[in-house]
């Protein structure tokens, strides 16, 4: 995950589109430390795709398909670097277009580049299978960080 802290994020400020574990307040907050405003939206033109042998989603392209999520809002330059240091290799970040409520919107989101499955994520089955033990690993994962960098 070296290659997060190298490359250019979004300026502080700019909404992410959230549409797999980032849309549970509790993981966002174990990562950053706070859950920042949130809206629903959707994203047509995409969907949250089963990765195999993973429990998080990717999102990918799909003609007819809408993507529906979070737009996350008020974000600091240290939560984007938080968030984009815990975000897979095979995640990369682009602009996208959201719809939240009646407005269409402009945000970055994670989208995936490796394999998926042809089913889609359920958030309802990962937060009743999953959520619990995904929390703790966030928080490990969160300390871990923490730890590191004050060794740095």
């Amino acid at each position: 995950m070296n290659r997060g802290w190298a490359r250019r994020l979004p300026e502080p400020e700019q909404p992410l589109f959230v549409y797999g574990t980032l849309r549970f307040p509790g993981v966002v907050t174990e990562l950053i430390g706070r859950a920042p405003a949130s809206e629903p939206a959707r994203l047509p033109g995409h969907r949250t795709a089963a990765l195999p042998g993973r429990v998080y989603p990717g999102l990918v392209t799909a003609a007819g398909a809408v993507a529906h999520g979070f737009l996350l809002t008020g974000l600091s330059s240290a939560d984007w670097r938080v968030l984009d240091a815990f975000e897979d290799d095979e995640y990369f970040l682009k602009p996208v277009s959201v719809h939240a409520g009646e407005c269409e919107t402009y945000a970055w989101t994670y989208a995936w580049t490796a394999e998926v499955t042809h089913d889609d994520w359920s958030a309802d089955a990962f937060a009743a299978e999953q959520l619990p033990r995904y929390l703790r690993k966030c928080a490990a994962w969160r300390n871990d960080l923490i730890l590191l960098n004050e060794t740095v």
